[in-house]
């Protein structure tokens, strides 16, 4: 594998200096042979004076976190990323430039099924950088292309191990564990691009969804998962307050009920406090066991 190392370089502007009065003194050389008629040393300094402009292309500037890799007659030469002017080898080209940023980037909405095969649409954000230089221009194709198909699939892959939803307690799924899902589908990222010279820093879902195909039907499973529970803990609440209103009565001495009259308080209590609509009291104008 190619692996990036420091690329050689002098300052600029120095060399600039130089380069600009090594230009006037050629010139002014060339310019004194040709008065003199020294042609044994006119053409030698002809010579020398144009090919001396070809060292002007070895100038080259360096933004920061942005890095230029040098190749010079198909080998790699090393990434000049110092920012600042600098002068290298005229000869090392091309020098692909290439951006070490911090960039994010958010997958297409996917359709995959989950681990209990719901199929559902889910997207998300990737927060990533070059590391390594060489690696991402020279061991693949086109790394920008590459961290997009990978991302892809890594996603497929984490989505199928986990559910939507959790059925059970303590489980991991998909909407209850975001958190731990955009992890794991950061180091599956990760371990595929370790090759291509790219660290992932961050990953977090940006959807999630059902697929429209069963998108309302899971809707009337959870609301109805929902209407359970809340009628669950109503009932709960409802036996202990009957339960606590028995020992009450008990305890305090206020009515002595047989088992036929605690069976019917019971069931009057119940259906008062788990009916969902309000309830009518009845007056009883008799006795306790005559209506």
């Amino acid at each position: 594998m190619i692996k990036e190392r420091p690329a050689s370089a002098l300052p600029g502007w120095a060399t600039l200096f130089l380069l600009i009065a090594a230009t006037i003194v050629l010139t002014f050389g060339v310019l004194a042979a040709a008065v003199m008629e020294a042609w044994t040393v006119f053409v030698p300094l002809v010579i020398v004076w144009a090919l001396h402009f070809v060292l002007y292309g070895g100038f080259t500037a360096v933004a920061p976190n942005e890095a230029r890799a040098l190749v010079l007659l198909g080998k790699y030469k090393g990434t000049l990323s110092r920012q600042g002017f600098w002068f290298v080898n005229p000869f090392a080209y091309p020098r692909r430039k290439i951006s070490i940023k911090i960039r994010n980037f958010e997958s297409a909405r996917l359709k995959v099924n989950d681990h209990d095969g719901n199929p559902i649409e889910i997207a998300a954000v990737v927060v990533w950088k070059v590391v390594e230089t060489a690696e991402a221009l020279f061991e693949v194709d086109d790394y920008e292309q590459f961290l997009k198909v990978q991302t892809e699939a890594a996603i497929r892959t984490v989505v199928t191990s986990y559910p939507y939803d959790a059925h059970v307690e303590g489980e991991l799924s998909l909407l209850r564990n975001p958190h731990e899902i955009g992890e794991t589908i950061k180091g599956e990222i990760q371990s595929r691009l370790d090759k291509a010279g790219i660290q992932i820093t961050d990953a977090r879902l940006s959807h999630l969804a059902y697929a429209p195909e069963i998108a309302n039907a899971m809707l009337r499973r959870q609301q109805a998962n929902a209407v359970i529970a809340a009628r669950s803990r109503i009932v709960e609440g409802a036996v202990g307050m009957v339960e606590m209103a028995l020992d009450e009565l008990s305890k305090k001495n206020v009515v002595q009920l047989d088992e036929e009259r605690k069976a019917a308080m019971v069931s009057n209590l119940l259906v008062v406090l788990c009916s969902e609509h309000e309830t009518q009291p009845v007056v009883n104008a008799g006795t306790l066991y005559q209506g």
